[in-house]
């Protein structure tokens, strides 16, 4: 009988019923304070990602001020990106347990605090401890600002638009940092590319505890203290072996220790992660297809424009002689269209095309705009060169970052939010340590080998009566600029592999512009992947 009716027609078995959303993801009131909200968390985010660069400009002179030996300085870079890009998990963590907001504060009053303390160093011991204090802060700090950002806005066109201000902030924030350590450190002195930190976070301070609305949420959990150590642990260990890689090399026992030590303790964590009852990265957020994607391909994208950074910094002023004002205003061109690309392109078409579609051709973009850089020569070429591949990349940058930064917070429930806030600034973190480290590698050997060979090469032809120092002069300062072009064509190609990777990873729709991206769970997430 039961094999008759469901052969002849009898009701067909009732379609499994989809679980009901989330109240998270349902739409919330809006608040009519947001877009006060977003400048608060804009001026925020814009002093965390600009005070790694502003320091660069300043260095040479703090060095001087303060004794520094060369072994020495780069600990002032390499304090803040330790602890910044190794507590960031911690910080996205604290920021889901403690709230969004009061993290936000905490990370304020902290950073300003560190910046004065190191702006007034009498040693350099004293100013290495406040920058790695900074990074600390800034841990807590960053993912916080993304999490309220993503909370705060949640539905079509304006998510779009919060988020093309963030991106731009993202993508420009290191160059208006260079900007404004040239002003700072020709015009007053480099203590107050430090100084400068503390006024802005007053007024950040201020503006949050008016503008910033945090919605408490229920059924927090405890803080996973294995994981904080392995997750923490292995990240400190890849940032300062790919800090360390610099100085000694890849080949180095050290950084080759740290790098593999790194990658295990991270494996550990993996696996500790899927079993603990409170996990510090729930493996859903990773595992998710789309903002799997979309952290992959912020990590690759900022190799190839930390490189950039770095090599045309030193490129406009040791080569062409250009002075830290100059160099700073030579990087406008590229800020502007960062905003551009963010703000009036990518704002505009999130919403009505899939992501991918902005992520993919604004990397090949950046790609071509690095490429364009491996013709550079000893001789100026600014307005030839350099213009057009600033140009380039700070488009490219624009329509990747905003939609990449979108789609890895996209329905997120937000208990996860700060974690996964803190996921896509490791990323870039991450990215920018590896991307310093691997690039200046190789400009630092292929020069060496370039001026070695060429010297040889002059010496046979000048005989016994050698060559004169111009000639010499000329040789070494192309075969510095060699490096960069080789080295910058590396970053091409690694930016050519992140639009691969955001053109096959990244399948998710364009949002509509009526209600919250679709809810994101462990099943879900599976699923995608």
């Amino acid at each position: 009988m039961g094999e008759a009716s469901r052969e002849g027609g009898g009701e067909p078995p009732p379609a499994p019923r989809r679980p009901p959303t989330p109240t998270w993801a349902l739409p919330a009131e809006p608040d009519p304070r947001r877009w006060w909200a977003l400048v608060v968390i804009a001026i925020a985010q814009l002093m965390v990602v600009l005070d790694a660069s502003i320091v660069n400009i300043a260095l040479p002179s703090a060095q001087r001020d303060l004794g520094m030996s060369d072994a020495n300085r780069q600990w002032v870079i390499t304090a803040y990106t330790l602890a910044f890009g190794g507590l960031l998990l911690l910080g996205g963590r604290i920021a889901d347990l403690v709230g969004r907001k009061k993290t936000f504060m905490i990370g304020l009053v902290g950073f300003a605090i560190a910046s004065g303390l190191g702006g007034a160093a009498t040693g350099s011991g004293l100013l290495f401890g406040a920058r790695a204090l900074q990074g600390a802060f800034a841990a807590l700090l960053a993912p916080s600002a993304l999490s309220l950002l993503t909370t705060t806005f949640t539905i079509g066109k304006e998510r779009s638009k919060a988020f093309g201000i963030y991106g731009a902030i993202a993508g420009g924030g290191a160059a208006i940092g260079l900007i404004a350590g040239g002003l700072l450190t020709q015009y007053l002195n480099w203590r107050w590319c430090l100084y400068v930190n503390v006024p802005i976070a007053v007024v950040a301070f201020i503006g949050a505890a008016v503008f910033l609305r945090d919605r408490p949420e229920r059924g927090r959990v405890s803080l996973d203290v294995p994981g904080v150590v392995l997750g923490c642990g292995g990240l400190v260990a890849i940032v300062y072996g790919c800090s360390e890689a610099e100085p000694r090399g890849w080949g180095d026992g050290l950084v080759l220790g740290l790098l593999v030590g790194g990658v295990a303790l991270l494996g550990v964590f993996a696996w500790w992660q899927s079993r603990a009852r409170h996990p510090l990265l729930p493996l859903h957020i990773v595992r998710n297809r789309n903002r799997g994607g979309a952290f992959l391909t912020m990590g690759l994208a900022v190799i190839g424009l930390f490189g950039m950074f770095l090599f045309m910094t030193y490129y406009l002023q040791t080569v062409l002689g250009y002075s830290p004002v100059k160099t700073g205003v030579a990087f406008l061109p590229m800020v502007v269209a960062i905003v551009v690309g963010s703000t009036q392109i990518s704002a505009r078409l999130l919403h009505r095309i899939p992501p991918r579609f902005l992520m993919a051709p604004g990397a090949v973009l950046a790609s071509v705009g690095l490429f364009t850089l491996t013709f550079l020569t000893a001789e100026p070429a600014y307005v030839s060169h350099v213009l057009p591949a600033m140009l380039l990349v700070g488009l490219g940058m624009g329509l990747t970052f905003m939609p990449v930064m979108a789609t890895a917070t996209s329905g997120v429930a937000p208990h996860d939010s700060g974690v996964t806030s803190a996921t896509v600034n490791t990323a870039q973190q991450v990215g920018g340590s590896i991307g310093t480290a691997l690039l200046n590698t190789i400009a630092t050997s292929t020069s060496a080998a370039y001026i070695a060979d060429h010297l040889a090469d002059a010496a046979r032809r000048a005989g016994a009566l050698g060559f004169t120092p111009a000639v010499r002069e000329g040789i070494v300062k192309s075969g510095v600029v060699h490096g960069f072009t080789v080295a910058i064509g590396v970053g091409s190609a690694i930016m050519l592999l992140a639009a691969l990777v955001a053109g096959l990873m990244v399948n998710g729709r364009a949002p509509t512009q009526d209600r919250a991206p679709a809810a994101d769970s462990a099943e879900s997430a599976d699923a995608a992947a």
